[in-house]
């Protein structure tokens, strides 16, 4: 993906997805709209086709919790980026602040199984020993 100052400048300012390592980070702030879910998944198949990376991280600890309207959008994005991406399969952390958010988060990416998807109270350390850990 080429980093183009003008698309960049179009973007999200609370909407920040990039690969750090071998994972795709992607960090949601604020109070999250369906354009920013939208994009953010985009960026996500984006990263993971370009730079064959299998491993994700949603830092939502500075998302305000959404309307249960945009977690529904969210399970149906994910379920898009899945058929996208073909067999491979992302290995998913999603950071939360709180047993809401962290709610929220198991509806919106429920369809991707505790294999492959976990939530981490506000324990960036352990979701990133998650992410890297050999699967079983």
């Amino acid at each position: 993906m080429a980093s183009r100052p003008e698309a960049r400048a179009a973007r999200d300012p609370n909407l920040w997805v990039e690969p750090v390592g071998s994972t795709i980070v992607a960090r949601l702030r604020g109070a999250p709209t369906a354009e920013m879910l939208r994009e953010c998944e985009q960026r996500v198949v984006e990263l993971a086709r370009d730079t064959k990376h299998v491993r994700v991280l949603y830092d939502a600890l500075e998302l305000v919790a959404p309307e249960v309207q945009l977690v529904l959008l969210h399970q149906q994005l994910a379920a898009e980026r899945g058929a996208s991406l073909g067999a491979a399969s992302l290995r998913t952390a999603i950071l939360v602040a709180d047993t809401r958010s962290a709610y929220l988060a198991r509806i919106a990416f429920g369809q991707v199984g505790e294999d492959h998807c976990r939530v981490f109270y506000n324990d960036l350390g352990a979701a990133m020993k998650w992410l890297e850990a050999p699967e079983a």
